[in-house]
């Protein structure tokens, strides 16, 4: 009896560890305008658990950014139509009251914005700022808040933070601002972080710090980070898995080294091919993508990248311009695309080989 006790602890135990720590289901984020509904995010799913990196990737436009809006509960309510399941920690979150979302926001969950001079109130030192969103969720005493400040500017890396915790933003450089930005989002040690193209204004080194400093935040602290960036290069040197967006939907996603090493959808293929590569020959040629990413006004039916792939007319039956393709992962990594596992040995290899020649 015991041993059938252990056995089904065991296994119960086995299940729950599979859960992801963050769940997305059949997402949808849809926006009325004038000119009709936007569909800027049309069903996606992803899971991520304690402790890894996500990746998002996609051109402007794809959905990226309007996703985790959507997890944070940041979006208008009133003008946005949302649909689908968000579940933190076994929490929903699309339907969660305001007041929930605030007390988790900043606590539980936070966000890097690109932009951390204008994320930065220019009123308020750097330090008063970090200290209000510790006091807001834990009641610290202002003396307190203020020696956290302290704390997490030294941790960020920034020098002298005793001194600087009084300083404006305007008086901190760019990667500076960037660290404190961080800080800010890490101040009450947040189970989820989002990163929105945080390192995209700053030098390639101040870049390489930043990436340095998340990977060492995250081990101390096992946050789950959720990378959003249009740089495959930043991703290979941060993520853990990598989810590719295209017109609202997801079209490829997998283990970092299988996504960027072994791509399955034509769109993660071409995405590959118009950035250089420092391993390969440096006289070849880059390979952009033709055309335009869709309208989600008036996206185009079946696949959402048919009208820009050169594998379309190859599958049978108009099947990319007339059904959507469902993502089917195989060992963990899914893309939604009709080629065949031949075609796409044979097309792709043919693309690289035309690329290299």
């Amino acid at each position: 009896m015991s041993a059938g006790t252990s056995t089904s602890t065991s296994s119960s135990a086995d299940t729950e560890a599979r859960v992801p720590f963050l769940s997305v289901r059949d997402l949808k984020v849809h926006f009325s305008t004038e000119d009709g509904v936007v569909k800027a995010v049309d069903g996606l799913s992803f899971g991520l658990e304690r402790g890894r990196t996500l990746g998002i990737v996609g051109e402007s436009g794809s959905g990226k950014s309007v996703t985790n809006l959507a997890i944070l509960g940041l979006h208008d309510r009133e003008r946005t139509a949302l649909d689908g399941e968000v579940l933190l920690d076994g929490r929903e979150l699309l339907t969660a009251a305001e007041r929930d979302l605030e007390a988790l926001r900043g606590n539980t969950m936070s966000m890097i914005f690109q932009d951390a001079l204008a994320s930065l109130s220019p009123y308020h030192t750097v330090g008063a700022q970090i200290a209000e969103t510790y006091r807001k969720h834990t009641g610290a005493s202002r003396r307190e808040a203020r020696a956290r400040a302290v704390e997490m500017l030294r941790r960020v890396g920034i020098p002298q933070p005793d001194m600087r915790v009084g300083d404006y933003p305007h008086q901190f450089s760019g990667g500076m601002r960037q660290r404190a930005m961080i800080a800010m989002a890490l101040v009450c040690d947040p189970e989820l972080l989002i990163a929105d193209e945080p390192t995209t204004a700053l030098d390639v080194t101040v870049q390489a710090q930043i990436m340095d400093l998340l990977r060492d935040l995250q081990q101390e602290f096992g946050t789950a980070i959720i990378f959003i960036t249009h740089d495959l290069g930043v991703i290979a040197n941060l993520a853990d898995d990598v989810l590719v967006m295209y017109g609202g939907r997801c079209v490829e996603k997998g283990g970092r080294a299988e996504v960027l090493g072994v791509p399955r959808h034509p769109y993660t293929l071409g995405l590959l091919g118009s950035m250089p590569s420092l391993d390969g020959p440096v006289d070849v040629p880059l390979s952009p993508i033709p055309g335009t990413p869709p309208s989600l006004l008036a996206p185009p039916p079946g696949c959402r990248f048919h009208p820009r792939c050169a594998f379309a007319e190859k599958v049978r039956d108009a099947l990319c311009s007339t059904r959507r393709p469902l993502l089917e992962p195989v060992d963990g990594h899914g893309t939604a695309c009709h080629l065949t596992a031949g075609q796409r040995r044979e097309y792709f290899a043919d693309y690289r080989a035309a690329r290299v020649n």
